[in-house]
């Protein structure tokens, strides 16, 4: 190995076999003649053979300027490159015998080292897209200064906790005229593009400031800034400002009318939610009244005397204070019965949306009228069981809806009562079972078969509904149906059932 440059290259040999000297490394003539084209060149790699004299390099003959050139095109003198600062501060000597100036900045540093102003800040964004008022924290540092600000976060309020929005720096006030062209994506800004800084002067309560392009307003300062103004300049108007938005103005909300849909509570959910919820219940009140029905029987009001006959039921549910009203089917009638309204709740006439009034079993009285829809019910009977419930809880009625119920059941309770002290003082059990059995001999002798016409026919006489009728049309119409009719069986059984001597039950 020969070490060649600081290279470490193999070292060729010299002799053969036989020790005889080799000429490998003797240059023919033709590799001389080549070796005549080459130009030396200062690199450690092979020798390039020389160009001709007529090329051109790439860069040359495709340079533009060059080529709209030997087309015919005119160009522009070349402009001058823009006023570098730091290239010329380059340029400058070491060494400058300036006279220093009269403003000591170390004697400022030393003496408003750790002392910052704090000015309380509000940037409107509200002429942009989602814009809103933010607040901000402006500070201005004496020892050099520089300003700093920093936004302020809320709870909530949706945005990264980024503390700082202009990091401490100097701001600029104004420029120069050249500053309109100055490539500031380019070249930073120093003292030469600048002709005022920004400085505790430009700071003051109640009057916006721009800082880089943003305009804030300061509505308010700590108390440290109000007492170094005081001293400083003899400020001492610093009345905060109120930049608080007013809450706007509430709407009123306008619940339309109700359209009959369902019920009032559940339809009125649509106008408060997107998502309707469903009404709360009172669910208390619904498992101490569960399976309470007051039932009344009620006539309708129509000028039509057809539709006067007809008899319906109303329930009244103690648990929803719902109305159900149904309709016997009659036979030969023409009308079908059935279901006339389901189960829902009935408005007073004259009950608004906004106050909805329903009907209670305080307004179900005897002879009251109740208004369904547009259709007028006249209340004419009720049920045993609604005297009983109003009686056991007489303090939630009023005491004439519970009076009227009490005059209606009167004569059917003293009849009641007049029927079971007669029975009680005459005939016993015995000799009612016998007079039975007689009535039964009697029918089996004359080959009775029921007879439904003849229940329609004691119906029929029987105007008033009491279930009596006087003892003539009783006979008329044993009479009629061929039915075995015995003067003293007939008065066995009337003074069995305890009624008077002109009257006779049927049913």
């Amino acid at each position: 190995m020969v070490e060649l440059n600081g290279f470490a290259c193999s070292r060729l040999p010299t002799m053969g076999i036989g020790r005889e000297r080799l000429y490998v490394n003797q240059l023919s003539q033709a590799e001389l003649d080549e070796l005549s084209n080459k130009r030396p060149t200062l690199t450690y790699g092979q020798a390039k053979q020389a160009p001709p004299s007529d090329f051109i390099p790439a860069h040359v003959a495709f340079d533009k300027k060059v080529f709209l050139e030997s087309q015919g095109i005119e160009l522009n003198p070349p402009e001058k490159m823009i006023f570098d600062p730091y290239t010329e501060l380059r340029k400058m000597p070491m060494r400058m015998y300036v006279t220093p100036s009269s403003f000591d900045q170390l004697k400022q540093f030393l003496t408003f080292d750790k002392q910052v102003l704090r000015f309380y800040a509000i940037w409107d964004d509200t002429e942009n897209m989602f814009g809103e008022n933010r607040p901000f924290i402006i500070h201005f540092y004496l020892a050099d200064d520089t300003v700093e600000v920093r936004e302020l976060h809320e709870r909530n309020d949706g945005r990264d906790p980024f503390p700082v929005l202009i990091r401490r720096q100097r701001l600029p006030k104004s420029f120069v005229d050249k500053m309109k062209t100055f490539p500031r994506c380019v070249l930073e800004i120093s003292n030469q593009e600048v002709l005022e800084w920004y400085t505790v002067k430009d700071f003051a309560v109640g009057k916006p400031i721009t800082l880089l392009g943003r305009s804030f307003f300061i509505y308010d300062c700590d108390e440290f800034t109000r007492q170094f103004y005081y001293e400083k300049f003899g400020i001492t108007d610093f009345q905060p400002v109120d930049v608080k938005k007013k809450p706007p103005e509430e709407v009123p909300q306008i619940i339309p009318p109700y359209n009959g849909y369902g019920f009032l509570e559940d339809s009125l959910q649509n106008c408060f939610s997107l998502l309707p919820q469903p009404p709360r219940k009172n669910f208390i009140k619904m498992l101490e009244n569960d399976h309470k029905v007051l039932r009344y029987q009620v006539a309708l009001e129509s000028p039509n005397p057809e539709e006067r006959k007809r008899q319906f039921i109303l329930s009244y549910f103690l648990s929803t204070d719902m109305i159900s009203i149904y309709e016997p089917p009659v036979r030969n009638s023409g009308i079908i019965g059935g279901k006339y309204l389901g189960k829902t709740k009935v408005p007073k006439p004259g009950s608004t949306t906004d106050n909805p009034v329903y009907y209670e079993p305080a307004d179900l009285t005897i002879g009251a009228t109740v208004e369904v829809f547009g259709h007028r019910f006249i209340i004419t009977d009720a049920d045993e069981y609604v005297l009983n419930y109003m009686e056991s809880n007489a303090e939630s009625f009023p005491a004439t809806t519970l009076q009227s119920l009490r005059d209606h059941f009167a004569p059917r309770r003293m009849a009641v009562q007049a029927a079971e002290s007669q029975s009680a003082a005459g005939m016993g059990r015995q000799e009612l079972e016998e007079v039975v059995k007689q009535v039964q001999e009697q029918l089996k002798h004359h080959n009775y078969l029921s007879n439904s016409s003849m229940r329609e026919a004691f119906l029929h006489h029987d105007k008033d509904g009491s279930g009596f009728l006087d003892k003539e049309e009783f006979f008329a119409l044993c009479n009629r149906f061929n039915l075995p009719v015995s003067n003293a069986l007939v008065n066995k059984v009337r003074r069995q059932c305890g009624q008077c001597v002109r009257s006779l039950a049927f049913s």
